[in-house]
């Protein structure tokens, strides 16, 4: 089993920044990609970042690349999300999501966190 834990979010004006954290813990020698996903409220949830957790490499959605990063610290088992930027729209409940793969399908992934709230006003 693999544990995912989120924290960081919070309330923010319009343009300003917040780091979510993922902190997992667990059986993790099968987990080679983690990510990022949200749901707006009355929205389907959605992708915002993946990285494969060996090389480092990362995919975003459209909708905040270059304003959003996706890192990851292997030795404390931590993926990071670094939001600059911030618009009304990326008001979200954000999941962090661990699984064999890094992809942008949420099916492709077999753990999940409980989810932070970060709300962005204008």
């Amino acid at each position: 089993q693999v544990q995912l834990v989120e924290s960081g979010g919070g309330l923010v004006q319009a343009g300003g920044s917040l780091r979510l954290s993922c902190a997992a813990s667990g059986r993790l020698f099968n987990i080679y990609g983690m990510a990022w996903f949200r749901q707006g409220p009355g929205k389907e949830r959605e992708f915002v970042a993946s990285i494969n957790w060996h090389f480092g490499i990362t995919r975003y959605a459209d909708s905040v690349k270059g304003r959003f990063t996706i890192s990851r610290d292997i030795a404390k088992n931590i993926v990071y999300l670094q939001m600059n930027t911030l618009k009304p729209e990326d008001t979200a409940v954000y999941y962090c999501a661990a699984g064999g793969i890094a992809s942008t399908n949420a099916n492709e992934y077999e753990y999940w966190g409980q989810g932070t709230q970060v709300t962005v006003s204008s």
